[in-house]
């Protein structure tokens, strides 16, 4: 169905000397995701590959592996 994979980062959970929850895939790129999901959802993923390598060029400025 889709050629998009489960997404991996790592992310230190000290930072500053606080502890910090790592950023999770599903949270990450808010903007990115939801265009791209709509235009899914409405196009078809064939016809929405420039979104989806948006979000992918956003989760990996986060340090996301994809």
């Amino acid at each position: 169905m889709s050629s998009l994979s489960a997404a991996s980062v790592e992310t230190p959970a000290v930072t500053d000397g606080t502890e910090k929850k790592p950023l999770k895939p599903c949270c990450a790129c808010p903007e990115t995701k939801k265009v791209r999901d709509a235009c899914i959802i409405e196009k078809g993923e064939d016809n929405c590959r420039d979104l989806i390598e948006a979000h992918k060029d956003c989760m990996r400025s986060l340090g996301f592996k994809v």
